[in-house]
């Protein structure tokens, strides 16, 4: 045992290690991808894999647990929308060894779409639920969650947020606890669900949460504190330390760590000991309508309002707490550093021949790197509300602007890695119906957004392994396009490019581009390229900033005269060196 500083991320890996875990699976998506990532360094005690979705990474840790092993799934809020079919499905069945879902959500938007507040899902979908407020906590309530997956035979969800996967503190590890797998027994009544066997286990579900909620009222994990005053505060997760940090010992607290079921009991015992009941709480009034409904006088959300993250600055001013202490009033000094497109990037080599056929085309984006082609210089796409509806939504569109007379083309964009994820369900709808769309898989060989996780494009896996690469080409044609439909293209190919563009826009029907070139933050291209970059001849120079609409963030200009800002940066595409009509741009070096 010894204690070691580790972020909300790590210390869950860590717990489900030390718990016996033997399964666990994951798509990546901020602020989740950690978990997995670290559980890779376990390998030789379990298996870890990166699946192609959050659905099928639930199945294959469903499969585990039916197996009579523990497992576990982790995803970003979002991904719980893709994963909620067998999620809602596995509550009734329950389980056989343990099984963990984790939700990692994300008040404020930092990395995400929406701000939704999955705690609703735990409600919903009939699961057990803990929530974490340190890196200690979660390596606890991960091991305590598989305990209580197995006693009450219920999927147990462990619901962080971006402030506790992503802060550090210290925890105290232990041993791996190997546990003896279970095992396997048919039993269809109980696993299979088909409505007849479906209605029996609801109402099996239903026990089993009463029984859970029976344990929550005694439980050890809940925590209550009591102070001199009458402000009774109610939270759970990273609320309570800001809570704390807030109204310090002038509140008492209760600190819920099952936050599915409630424990009514402790709850009106609590509340009954002081006089003003405040709920904090990030997103939805989640507590706070469960206590009202408990006939219990209390505010909160009327204050905080649903939108953001909390921090205890905020929380002082919410409830007229006077002044903070001097050290919020700090302006933050760091500049403005708006994302972009790194430098050698191959989606900036697309959207810059995308603006050459900005009148004949309407394009639709989706989630990934690429999204930021959304913004200035290149404005590359209109919409974009989730992964694999950047092949969808363009179906719909195309209908919908030729009943309008509108002849522009409708093009799709979306990354190899969210290809794979859903975006060939939605290939194989326009192909079968016959859109009239092109398609573009924005290959880059990695799921690189979220930090280089390996796909089904990828000869290895995440634990080292070489395993099969699923071509997208291939994936493509049995989709039932001609070759002809089809291009594979280097998007800082500008001619190249352009070509495949016009060829798809004067082509009736589903067109595939696909615009294949590394990430350039790969390690084999860092060492490819070592030393080669981009250089301009001020001499020839004429100023006329041709090469800085390729918004390449190495490019600079002093005066009248462009340079390379960043030789370092540079990665020596050549997609400037392909803007200048006078010759005053060379690679060099590599």
């Amino acid at each position: 045992m010894e204690k070691i500083l580790m972020s909300g991320d790590e210390a869950i890996a860590r717990g489900a290690w030390e718990a016996g875990v033997c399964v666990a699976s994951a798509y990546p998506g901020t602020p989740s991808t950690e978990i997995l990532e670290n559980m890779a360094q376990y390998k030789d005690d379990l298996y870890c894999s990166w699946s192609n979705n959050e659905k099928t990474a639930t199945e294959i840790a469903f499969g585990a647990s039916l197996g009579g092993v523990r497992a576990m799934v982790s995803m970003k809020h979002v991904g719980m929308n893709v994963a909620a079919d067998p999620i809602f499905t596995a509550a009734y069945t329950g389980v056989n060894g343990g099984l963990v879902i984790v939700s990692a959500d994300d008040p404020g938007c930092y990395s995400s779409q929406n701000e939704q507040d999955n705690r609703l899902y735990a409600l919903h979908a009939r699961l057990g639920m803990l929530e974490p407020s340190d890196s200690q906590e979660c390596l606890e309530y991960t091991k305590a969650a598989f305990e209580l997956s197995e006693k009450f035979d219920l999927p147990m969800m462990i619901r962080v947020t971006t402030r506790v996967c992503h802060s550090k503190s210290v925890v105290q590890t232990g041993q791996r606890n190997e546990i003896k797998p279970l095992p396997y027994v048919s039993n269809p009544e109980k696993y299979a669900m088909l409505p007849a066997n479906a209605r029996v286990r609801h109402v099996q579900v239903e026990k089993n949460l009463e029984a859970l909620k029976d344990y929550a009222e005694t439980c050890a994990l809940n925590k209550t504190i009591y102070n001199e005053g009458d402000i009774g505060i109610i939270c759970s997760g990273i609320c309570y330390m800001h809570a704390r940090e807030a109204f310090g010992d002038s509140a008492s607290y209760l600190k819920l760590a099952v936050t599915h079921p409630l424990p009514d009991k402790l709850i009106k015992a609590f509340c009954s000991k002081v006089k003003t009941v405040y709920i904090i709480e990030e997103g939805e009034p989640y507590l706070e309508n469960a206590i009202k409904a408990l006939g219990i006088e209390c505010s909160g959300k009327n204050r905080l309002g649903p939108q953001g993250e909390l921090d205890a600055q905020r929380i002082r001013a919410a409830f007229g707490l006077g002044e903070p202490p001097e050290i919020y009033l700090q302006p933050a000094q760091a500049p403005a550093r708006p994302p972009v497109l790194c430098a050698g990037c191959p989606h900036r080599g697309f959207y810059f021949a995308m603006q050459k056929h900005k009148d004949s085309i309407v394009a639709i984006g989706d989630i990934g790197c690429y999204s930021l082609g959304v913004s200035a210089p290149f404005f590359g796409f209109e919409a974009c509300i989730c992964m694999g509806s950047g092949f969808s939504i363009p179906i719909g569109l195309s209908i919908a602007l030729k009943r309008q007379g509108d002849k522009r083309k409708v093009i799709g964009i979306l990354g190899d890695s969210t290809f794979y994820h859903s975006g060939f369900n939605s290939l194989v709808d326009a192909v079968h119906q016959m859109a009239d769309v092109c398609l573009v898989i924005l290959d880059n060989s990695i799921t690189a957004m979220t930090g280089h996780q390996v796909n089904s494009g990828v000869e290895r896996d995440l634990m080292g392994r070489e395993v099969p690469v699923i071509p997208l080409e291939g994936m493509v044609m049995s989709a039932g396009l001609d070759k002809d439909r089809v291009r594979i293209v280097d998007p800082i190919d500008q001619q190249a490019m352009n070509a495949a563009i016009e060829a798809a826009v004067s082509t009736q029907g589903t067109f595939v581009i696909i615009s294949r070139r590394p990430c350039a933050l790969l390690k084999e291209e860092i060492r490819l390229r070592a030393g080669r970059h981009c250089e301009i001849d001020r001499e020839l120079c004429r100023g006329c900033k041709a090469c800085t609409k390729t918004a390449c963030p190495s490019l600079a200009f002093e005066g009248k005269k462009a340079y390379i800002a960043d030789a370092a940066n540079c990665t020596g595409c050549g997609l400037c060196l392909q803007m200048c009509r006078f010759g005053a741009i060379k690679t060099v070096g590599g």
